[in-house]
């Protein structure tokens, strides 16, 4: 039997899902679904490389993903390695694999790229809870990130794929589905209205969502809160910073004023939901009165459940040409606001 090890992302996970039941008729095969949303990732998908590697000396070890799609390379040059395939050719690995290429790297400009892989998975090995892939790719430009450059631009999966799979995996007993993707709140033409037809036309028990983006949630969306009992009670946003020239600089969407009036019409109409949110601590030119706006933000807005990550740099990002703050500093400041988020009132 294959195997599959997803890195990195909800999004990652569903497609390992695909490739192993794609390819679950092929022994001795190692499959390695890697991340590159920081540099400290790519470093552990190497590290990954070479570990199974030594475990397995008679596999063949495929390496796929963002990493892969960003620096394929250097995952090339590593000898452990069989084959590099990107992010398009990810979604037609067992093609691929039949094929059996000569190249050592096949690896497609995913910037022109606008499909998606259409397979239907029929479950998720070792889980309770069902990952379902609703859009692909991201048309903003954060300046720290390079998932763009990773997953390419904006698609979306057609809304009657996304219910087929959503029906497919209620058949086989999943209580709890959560929708995933690079940026769901960009799902054309409108991520709330997907969000009211899969309520309609499904008996899911429970729906809920991966990282969402405040700037692209309006009051019609907590009106669905309100409304659908059975969305899951806990929502996570993709906040990053609690001060605005950071924000701006992060070329993020959103104001911190954005993020408390969310959470707290959000609270209004569902006191029971719980609130997290992603953050980077010591972004370029942060200063700690910078730094204390986000600690205050947690508080304002009524956030509990925090993902804290000290800002590393991206090769190939903005970012990574800005004045840049020491790493002891970025580390201590994330560990403040980690502690913040523990003692949290929930």
């Amino acid at each position: 039997m294959v195997k599959v090890i997803t890195l990195g992302c909800r999004m990652n996970a569903y497609e390992s899902e695909v490739i192993k039941e794609k390819l679950q008729h092929i022994d001795n095969l190692i499959i390695i679904n890697t991340c590159a949303v920081t540099g400290e990732a790519e470093r552990q998908c190497r590290q990954t490389i070479r570990k199974l590697a030594k475990e397995n000396p008679q596999a063949r070890i495929v390496v796929t993903g963002c990493a892969a799609q960003i620096a394929p390379q250097k995952f090339a040059a590593l000898p452990e390695v069989d084959l590099v395939l990107g992010n398009i050719e990810k979604n037609n690995i067992d093609k691929i694999l039949s094929s059996e290429p000569e190249e050592k790297t096949i690896v497609g400009d995913i910037s022109s790229y606008g499909g998606y892989d259409d397979y239907l998975i029929t479950g998720f090995e070792g889980r309770q809870k069902a990952f379902v892939q609703i859009q692909q790719g991201c048309d903003h430009r954060c300046t720290y990130c390079i998932v763009p450059y990773a997953r390419g631009r904006n698609r979306s999966v057609p809304e009657a794929d996304i219910i087929a799979q959503i029906n497919t995996l209620l058949q086989q007993g999943f209580a709890k589905i959560c929708l995933t993707g690079v940026d769901i709140c960009s799902y054309q033409p409108s991520f709330v209205h997907l969000v009211e037809h899969i309520l309609a036309q499904t008996a899911i028990p429970q729906l809920d969502f991966g990282s969402l983006d405040p700037a692209a949630l309006n009051d019609e969306f907590v009106d669905i809160l309100r409304i659908h009992p059975n969305i899951g009670a806990y929502l996570h946003f993709s906040v990053q910073s609690g001060d605005n020239l950071i924000l701006k600089r992060m070329k993020r969407r959103h104001s911190r004023e954005d993020v408390i009036n969310l959470c707290r019409k959000i609270k209004a109409v569902r006191p029971d939901i719980i609130l997290g949110a992603d953050f980077i601590c010591g972004f370029p030119t942060e200063t700690v009165e910078q730094f204390n706006n986000t600690l205050k933000l947690v508080d304002e807005a009524g956030l509990s459940k925090l993902h804290v990550f000290p800002y590393s740099e991206r090769l190939g990002t903005p970012a990574a040409l800005m004045p840049q703050i020491p790493m002891d500093e970025r580390r201590r400041r994330a560990e403040i606001l980690r502690q913040k988020g523990e003692n949290a009132d929930v």
